[in-house]
């Protein structure tokens, strides 16, 4: 136990003599003075422990004392916390600092997942000596399933995604104001930078070297620890065959029924269940996420069998798979899923349309259609262009929606179709412009 505390110990003296923390703030900015437990959630190493860093450094400012920073990382291999050691956290602050009350004290908790019963601990916390704590992890279901049964009324919940563009230049020291004509061409080769390797933080500041092995072993971790250790997956092999297939179809509608058929005819035992548990495990870690057909009825959309699915990162894909890599336009629609996907008020109001015509995406605010969005390179080709249109157009009249828009990599135009007016807009002033405002903006 003695051994145990005084680890837990050096663990906090060690942080607070760090202090402040040198980091690049993110767009994301955590309240200090909720009065609630703020949990952070993303991927792995997307930016959850610098937000949390950037808040500390706010406190700092705000003059809180470096003391008053309790910071636990639970992904730190040199202690295994249980349910029976948790509370050496608290033990071991007292012992440090005897007369600082609790309620002054800031918790930080990262990557709290890895503890066994920790919902518990940070209840007994909240309810008994702080409201001042922050939780982050890697895994949103187990997060939000012991959140909604452990501290229900007690949360503010954000995401953190790896970098968006503007973070991106921001990283990269990159004048991000596209109306000063000299930056304009640095911004459209930084989003062809960003549209293939992504906005891992690592991978950024590394300037993209190794950005493959980096990312292969973020894939690793993910897989492993995550998946198999955590869920105690015994067919690795299957697993990884029906990630291999989701990534060749990104973008296209696919149904686990058809993978399974695939798995069975080669003559591999599955079980079709096993292959839906898969698939939520992997939205779970921030891995993917599956797009539905949008349908009058909600429940009738979420149960539609084929669901398109997007990744995380670009970087990722390439990094995973190689015939990703000279593929602009699956890229692109790849990176204007995770911008819409990133506004938070409406993550789960995008849908994609297949009438007559495709169109990719579909946004809702409170159950009405107000953007129709197309995803596409280049509109250099005349069918491209035929298509792109007859795909928003079909879209629109069933969906009585007039916001009509079509995202390139640098084309800007405005194009007139039967009675609707469609905007040409290139993806990175798009970003950069929505990203400024931090919302969407609709015209109704």
């Amino acid at each position: 136990m003695k051994q145990q505390k005084d680890l837990i110990k050096s663990l906090i003296l060690d942080f607070q003599k760090n202090l402040p923390l040198k980091i690049i703030p993110r767009n994301l900015a955590l309240p200090i003075e909720s009065g609630k437990i703020i949990s952070v959630c993303g991927v792995r190493r997307c930016g959850k422990t610098f937000v949390l860093y950037d808040t500390i450094n706010k406190l700092l400012k705000h003059k809180v004392r470096a003391e008053n920073i309790l910071f636990i990382n639970f992904d730190d291999e040199r202690i295994a916390f249980t349910e029976k050691n948790l509370d050496f956290i608290i033990q071991s602050y007292t012992e440090l600092f005897p007369d600082i009350p609790f309620k002054e004290v800031f918790f930080f908790f990262d990557e709290i997942q890895m503890a066994q019963g920790w919902e518990q601990f940070v209840r007994r916390v909240y309810d008994k000596y702080s409201k001042n704590i922050f939780i982050s992890g890697s895994n949103s279901k187990l997060l939000a399933t012991e959140i909604a049964t452990s501290l229900r009324g007690r949360t503010i919940p954000f995401e953190v995604f790896p970098l968006s563009f503007s973070e991106f230049c921001l990283f990269k020291d990159i004048d991000t104001n596209f109306y000063l004509q000299k930056n304009a061409a640095k911004l459209k080769n930084s989003f062809v930078e960003f549209n293939k390797y992504g906005g891992f933080p690592e991978v950024v500041l590394s300037g993209f070297k190794f950005y493959e092995k980096i990312l292969q072993e973020y894939f690793h971790i993910m897989l492993y620890q995550d998946m198999v250790e955590r869920y105690e997956i015994k067919n690795i092999a299957i697993l990884k065959y029906y990630i291999s297939r989701m990534l060749a179809n990104l973008s296209k509608p696919t149904s686990v029924n058809k993978i399974y058929n695939e798995i069975k005819s080669a003559g591999i035992k599955c079980d079709k269940n096993l292959l839906y548990d898969y698939a939520d495990m992997l939205e779970s870690i921030y891995f993917l996420q599956r797009l539905c057909k949008h349908d009058s009825s909600v429940l009738k959309a979420e149960l539609i069998k084929e669901k398109k699915a997007y990744f995380i990162d670009n970087g990722m894909i390439n990094a995973l798979n190689y015939s990703f890599t000279d593929d602009f336009g699956k890229q692109l629609e790849n990176t204007i899923f995770l911008w819409l996907r990133r506004q938070s008020d409406f993550k789960r109001d995008i849908y994609f349309y297949k009438g007559k015509k495709e169109c990719d995406f579909i946004l809702f605010d409170r159950n009405k259609p107000v953007k129709l969005i197309q995803s596409c390179w280049s509109l250099s080709d005349p069918d491209t262009i035929k298509r792109e249109i007859q795909g928003l157009t079909d879209a629109a009249k069933n969906l009585k929606c007039k916001d009509l828009t079509i995202v390139t990599s640098e084309e800007e135009d405005e194009i007139k179709a039967e009675n609707f007016i469609i905007k040409v807009v290139p993806a990175w002033k798009l970003l950069l412009e929505k990203e400024r405002t931090n919302t969407l903006s609709f015209s109704h």
